[in-house]
């Protein structure tokens, strides 16, 4: 049986106990209880390499070399409040006294939270020292779980940004309340800003041959409106709020600079084939008409506007290189990938870039 975390034993637990309430409530529905029986060593099938791993509850014998005596480490003890290993000298091997609780914690996942929380209170702090900003801004972190979530730091829009960058985009957002019915972004209307969702839903339409068609329902922790500032085009849908929310939006200067800079990795022709020998796949994202017409050899074809409907489908262990003609539509299509976490590439410059063959 997988036992959940309770929230007061992460509050012991160093680091840990540095995060917010919110961060707190989201790492223990992701952490669970690991029971061990006496006389055993936790550690002789799972190691603790990636991992924070705290002892909660027993006594667990340790070992620091043959001519040192084993130290006893106690759960709920001012020392159990540091991970295994990681304060002081590493052991050699580790043996339960008694029946003990130890509670894993991904080492990246941990470095994450930490880090945007920290950066988050600092940023906190900056917003509200303005006081005669006229731009609404992020003035209380602990309400930010659909655009912060932990899932959207380590797999999506903000998982490969630089950490230098995220004081600066914390205090670039502008936080506005919205209402249902109202219209955020209108087809054809020049790219001005990208959007996150903080809370509600809305709906994105496209005009297909004279009618209005729904492409896609967004919920909190979604973000829109991308696609015109990567690709520098008008903007090809309209979003309206389907019930009243909150929307975080980055102007494009500094969505260009915080976001898409950072998100798209650009390769040569001559880099892509080498990725393409090592397992990559080309992925064109032009029509099928162009694509039938001079696609690179083994690319698969996703045109631009079905890339969303590829997130969840494509495989996240293997790299992708997108391309068009220039580097228009696959640029935005990259980024789209990228800021869900998957490893994609752009061909630069495109097929007009250089030789395709």
């Amino acid at each position: 049986m997988v036992i959940k975390v309770d929230l007061e034993i992460l509050k012991r637990l160093s680091p840990v106990a540095a995060l917010s309430d919110l961060r707190l409530q989201e790492l223990a529905s992701l952490c669970y209880i690991e029971n061990v029986a006496k006389n055993l060593n936790p550690f002789r099938m799972r190691g603790i390499a990636g991992q924070s791993v705290f002892l909660v509850r027993g006594e667990l014998a340790l070992t620091r070399g043959a001519s040192t005596p084993p130290e006893v480490l106690v759960g709920g003890s001012e020392e159990a409040r540091y991970a295994l290993g990681k304060r002081g000298a590493a052991f050699d091997s580790a043996k339960a006294i008694t029946d003990i609780d130890l509670v894993r914690i991904d080492d990246d996942l941990l470095d994450i939270m930490v880090t945007w929380d920290q950066l988050a209170e600092g940023g906190v702090t900056g917003a509200m020292d303005v006081q005669d900003s006229l731009a609404p801004s992020i003035t209380n972190w602990s309400i930010l779980s659909g655009m912060f979530s932990v899932n959207n730091l380590k797999f999506g829009a903000f998982s490969q940004l630089p950490a230098a960058h995220i004081d600066e985009l914390l205090q670039r957002f502008e936080r506005l309340e919205v209402k249902r019915g109202q219209v955020i972004i209108r087809e054809g209307a020049e790219g001005d800003f990208y959007y996150v969702i903080e809370s509600g839903k809305c709906q994105i339409e496209r005009t297909i041959g004279g009618v209005v068609m729904t492409l896609a329902e967004l919920k909190s922790g979604d973000a829109f409106g991308e696609e015109a500032l990567v690709s520098e085009a008008k903007r090809n849908a309209t979003v309206t709020m389907k019930s009243d929310g909150i929307l975080l939006r980055l102007d494009k200067q500094d969505f260009v600079g915080l976001l898409k800079e950072p998100l798209l990795q650009r390769l040569s022709m001559a880099e892509g084939r080498e990725r393409i020998a090592g397992g990559a796949q080309w992925v064109d994202v032009r029509y099928p008409s162009e694509y039938q017409y001079d696609k690179l050899p083994g690319a698969i074809n996703i045109p631009l506007s079905e890339i969303r409907n590829a997130f969840g489908v494509l495989d996240k262990s293997r790299e992708y290189i997108l391309y068009c003609q220039s580097e228009r539509r696959s640029s935005a299509a990259a980024f789209l990938l990228a800021q869900r976490g998957y490893p994609a590439y752009l061909l630069s410059g495109g097929l007009w870039g250089g030789e395709k063959r």
